[in-house]
């Protein structure tokens, strides 16, 4: 991928621990490289199809400058979340910030900060069986649009879908969504469930009622498995309430332990194809 780097942008702030660095100030030193693809704006020589580097090193300067922080590792972290939701077309951003003058009590050439923050791909599942079905997967969706550095990029029709496990409860409307977010996997499940929350989700019965269900199926190759978190999703090759919606939206899309496409997976189970209930 292309990139455009400011280097070592001097910039005069007040962030530390001393007081006198918080009231005084001093000088700090901002390198910010950015990745996007720069192949349009090379080939038309269009500059809507690039970003400013002039307005962007003023915006880092007015950053530096209007906001305090104890750590420079706070500020790293903001400002580079602020510049990738300021300029969209920026997919990945590597920024330092160095302190020259940090107060160390011994010799030393620079002290600085490097952090790197970036749009991830991500699928989800969202899935309803309580009240407005249709409304609830809608307010999900809308509350991903909303989310400042998320991006909806794809959304499957609506399917219904019989209920797996606890089958004693309403048929399901579900669907597949896949979004761009600078989020962490740990910060995008803390988002979901505010979402969930937002909706008075309950989980009082294991795979029981809810008027929202949402499940983060893959997040980029990655592979984790924590007590609250395990992607890509153990049962998703399981379910054909994932499959189909997500064979819609992303048939080549490889799983990264199972090493087979969302169609193969889907083709693999053949069960009778859901309902579609998108004009619902």
């Amino acid at each position: 991928m292309d990139k455009i780097v400011i280097k070592n942008l001097r910039v005069y702030a007040h962030h530390g621990v001393l007081p006198q660095e918080t009231e005084l100030g001093q000088e700090f030193f901002v390198t910010c490289e950015m990745y996007l693809n720069l192949n349009e704006a090379a080939d038309g020589d269009r500059l809507n199809k690039t970003v400013d580097y002039s307005a962007i090193a003023a915006y880092i300067n007015k950053f530096m400058a209007k906001n305090t922080y104890k750590l420079i590792e706070t500020a790293a972290h903001k400002l580079s979340e602020q510049l990738l939701i300021k300029y969209p077309l920026i997919e990945k951003i590597d920024l330092e910030i160095h302190k020259p003058h940090a107060p160390i009590d011994a010799q030393f050439e620079d002290v600085y900060v490097s952090v790197s923050k970036a749009y991830h791909t991500v699928y989800l599942s969202v899935g309803s069986n309580i009240g407005d079905r249709k409304a609830y997967l809608d307010s999900a969706v809308k509350s991903f649009e909303e989310k400042a550095g998320t991006k909806v990029v794809k959304v499957s029709k609506y399917y219904e879908t019989a209920p797996v496990g606890y089958t004693d409860q309403p048929d399901f409307l579900n669907s597949a969504v896949c979004i761009r977010t600078i989020l962490s996997p740990d910060e995008l499940l803390k988002f979901v469930h505010e979402i969930e929350n937002e909706q008075k989700r309950e989980r009082t019965i294991h795979w029981g009622p809810r008027t929202l269900d949402i499940d983060i199926l893959m997040y980029d190759d990655l592979r984790i498995t924590s007590e609250e978190l395990c992607i890509p999703h153990l049962r998703m090759h399981e379910r054909m309430f994932v499959l189909e919606p997500m064979s819609e939206i992303a048939p080549n899309l490889l799983h990264p332990v199972l090493n087979k496409t969302m169609s193969m997976l889907r083709d693999e189970i053949k069960p009778n194809l859901p309902q579609d209930l998108n004009n619902i």
